[in-house]
């Protein structure tokens, strides 16, 4: 096989220690190796990058181990060319399982050119992921928390829920306190009811009738105080956010939110995960596909055996998803009309990967050619085939007994 590099290193990285191999050819043709174990403090890495870069290594690359890469590359950034390689792509030759074999495999590896790097952005890029990464397990952490008050007021035989749309909202957390309070009539509970809730006051009263005691007091006041702490953390995870966010990142963002479905949460998180301009992706067919937001291959003799979405960046995939479903409810949209073509034969689940699918295109479009975003209306898929939208209209009219004559509608003057 052909060499790229003539000197290069191969890293396996544990929590403790890291096994380095240097691969170098000489003036003759031939490949020595040399390996060593370093460990993971800050001194032992700089000892690490000065023995690589004595050793005139130009390029290094290494496993995507957990977090313990990390620090490697903050240090090693800069003055090497590295590559953050898929474990699952430099599978060990079976019989071959040690450090030492590990480093020298993927040095031996790196060496001919058979691995792919992962895409690992910049600096600034990587600390707004771990913001907006942090905010999404603070809100997921509340979701589970919100689901925690709700059994406790089943338990307790309160049907808040069954009135109120939001239970934690202002009039659900007013009527909360009074019971933690200990406020045991429910016309005094419901009357802290705000704004249009106040037209639902007999139901209020009725579902707010139950039997409250000092443990469901105690369970609510810990789960209210729970709530309250998280939400003013993610409150200063978004004033972080924005504050760190470059012009470009938030040039990126104010296209994005045009997108219906696509609120303001939603795109600080896509850009801290694709970037601002999408430099490393050459078509939106090669973000879909890091995104594992495209069909699977799965094919052998002819006969394709699946089609389901590949492995990708799961926090850009959970982010799309859930913009789906408000884009799916929008008036008047094209995302909205192409959900309802396919829920209807693929299920709802299914069209709401495809239209995360759709939006990622679209954002592709919108980030690469710094354009705006462009309605194309509820209306697009018949105007993209009318024949057929009239035979099967026509279709339906004659199945109900109908004989159907068409004629072209008079044009206005």
């Amino acid at each position: 096989m052909d060499t790229l590099y003539s000197a290069c290193a191969g890293l396996d990285v544990h929590k403790k220690t890291v096994v380095a191999c240097v691969r170098r050819r000489d003036g003759g043709g031939k490949t020595r190796s040399q390996t060593r174990t370093f460990g993971t403090t800050t001194s032992a890495l700089l000892e690490l990058s000065d023995w690589l870069s004595r050793a005139g290594v130009t390029h290094v690359a290494m496993e995507s181990t957990g977090v313990y890469w990390k620090p490697i590359w903050n240090l090693l950034e800069g003055q090497f060319q590295i590559l953050l390689v898929n474990a699952q792509h430099i599978k060990q030759v079976p019989g071959r399982k040690t450090d030492v074999k590990d480093a020298e495999w993927i040095a031996q590896l790196l060496q001919h050119g058979l691995l792919r790097g992962s895409f690992v952005p910049p600096a600034p890029q990587r600390e707004l992921r771990e913001l907006t990464r942090q905010r999404r397990k603070l809100i997921q952490a509340n979701a589970a928390v919100a689901n925690r008050i709700q059994k406790v007021l089943e338990d307790a035989n309160i049907k808040l829920g069954s009135v109120a749309t939001d239970v934690l909202g202002v009039s659900g957390r007013a009527m909360l306190e009074g019971i933690i309070a200990g406020e045991q009539d429910p016309t005094a509970l419901a009357e802290r009811a705000r704004g249009r809730l106040r037209r639902k006051l007999p139901e209020l009263g009725q579902a707010l009738r139950g039997r409250v005691t000092d443990h469901h007091r105690f369970l609510l006041r810990l789960l209210l105080d729970d709530l309250t702490g998280r939400e003013g953390l993610i409150a200063r995870l978004t004033d972080r956010i924005r504050a760190v966010m470059s012009e470009p990142m938030r040039e990126a963002v104010a296209r994005l939110v045009t997108i219906p479905g696509v609120e303001q949460r939603a795109a600080e998180a896509i850009v801290a995960e694709v970037g601002p301009d999408l430099a490393p992706f050459a078509s939106a067919a090669q973000l879909a596909s890091w995104a594992g937001m495209c069909p699977g291959n799965d094919e052998s003799a002819g006969k394709r055996r699946s089609g389901k979405t590949t492995n990708g960046n799961r926090w850009l995939r959970e982010v799309l998803v859930q913009s789906a479903w408000p884009a799916s409810r929008a008036k008047n949209t094209y995302l909205a009309a192409q959900f309802r073509r396919l829920s209807g034969r693929r299920g709802k689940k299914r069209a709401a990967v495809a239209v995360g699918h759709t939006l990622l295109v679209v954002i592709f479009h919108l980030l690469k050619g710094k354009a705006t975003y462009q309605e194309l209306g509820a209306d697009y898929f018949d105007r993209l085939d009318q024949d057929r939208v009239t035979r099967g209209l026509v279709r339906r009219l004659e199945q109900l007994g109908l004989r159907v004559t068409l004629e072209p509608a008079a044009t206005a003057v």
